[in-house]
């Protein structure tokens, strides 16, 4: 094949160190996903390659100089899916720079085209159910909504809950009090919410009942109005437990339900909530349903891989 060659000008207002990371990390990122080749000399970045291949790497260049111009740096895991998404013809400085909540010093946005998407569906749909592995942002996300749309006075309350299926929803016969006996059910809701809320207004927002955070079996005869909704770990719910979830709907709400269909640990015999309620709304309007995936997953890379490994290997397990 023909080989071309183009030269990019990163402009000298900004420093090439933000587009090739210390010590060239993000470069060597670069050069392991792009097929082309990158010699780098001052602000000039010369790429060879196929037509194709250098087309590719320019179009990259120029999303993550559109990234950097907005004021965020470039972590080595977002340079290569700057790369991916880029792949995908999508618009990786579009995703990247959607603000939705900034606190306690940093700004909170997707870093995945399936996480934009789901974030916008929140935003366009009443009901929004997030499915997907661990690690896709499905809570964090669903948290920073939630406490943008109180901030926004959208909602006068954000409700948090979640089934507490290894106590079985029977809280009663455990010792201490409701808190105490809901804490560790309940703790990663809590972590999300403190990166969001200052830790000292977060008692104050929930003695004022702004914000409660609550098992799913506390639910039951409410109607939830004015409020923004979160079921967390809803694959552990019943078919009985999610109707009665999503019939506690009231006016001027969101609902956001989120899970991983992969990780259910109901008794067996019992069917998931989650994994059966696509099948029976699918085609309802106002809710819309987002599955996020492996490539989705925005922890360690290694939890991504740990994930697709996973994956390939319950796939093959069903084709036996």
């Amino acid at each position: 094949m023909l080989e071309t060659e183009r030269t990019v000008n990163i402009p000298s207002s900004i420093n090439m160190v933000t587009i090739l990371g210390a010590g060239d990390e993000n470069l060597r990122v670069l050069e392991r996903e792009l097929r082309a080749s990158l010699h780098v000399r001052g602000n000039e970045i010369t790429i060879k390659g196929t037509e194709a291949d250098v087309q590719r790497a320019v179009d990259v260049l120029s999303e993550l100089v559109a990234i950097v111009r907005t004021g965020q740096g470039l972590p080595v895991d977002a340079v290569a899916r700057v790369v991916s998404m880029t792949a995908s013809g999508e618009s990786p400085a579009a995703v990247l720079t959607a603000n939705i909540l900034s606190a306690r010093g940093k700004t909170i946005r997707p870093k995945t085209l399936n996480q934009k998407r789901y974030v916008d569906a929140i935003d366009t749909h009443t009901v929004v159910f997030g499915i997907g592995p661990a690690g896709t942002g499905k809570t964090y996300l669903a948290v920073a909504k939630a406490v943008q749309a109180l901030q926004s006075k959208q909602v006068n309350r954000i409700i948090l809950s979640r089934p507490a299926i290894e106590a079985g929803e029977r809280l009663g016969f455990l010792p201490g009090t409701l808190s105490e006996k809901v804490d560790p059910y309940l703790r990663p809701l809590f972590d999300a919410l403190h990166d969001m809320v200052d830790p000292d207004q977060v008692p104050r927002l929930m003695n004022a009942g702004t914000i409660e955070i609550a098992p799913l079996a506390y639910m039951r005869g409410r109607t939830l109005n004015d409020a923004f909704i979160i079921l967390d770990e809803a694959q552990n719910t019943s078919m009985e437990q999610m109707k009665m979830f999503l019939t506690r709907l009231g006016f001027n709400s969101k609902m956001v339900i989120t899970g991983d269909i992969t990780q259910i640990d109901l008794p067996k015999g019992s069917k998931s909530g989650l994994r059966t309620v696509p099948g029976i709304l699918g085609g309802v309007d106002d809710i819309e349903f987002i599955r996020l995936t492996g490539k989705d997953v925005v922890r360690h890379q290694l939890v991504g891989k740990i994930v697709a490994a996973w994956d390939k290997y319950e796939a093959t397990q069903g084709a036996r």
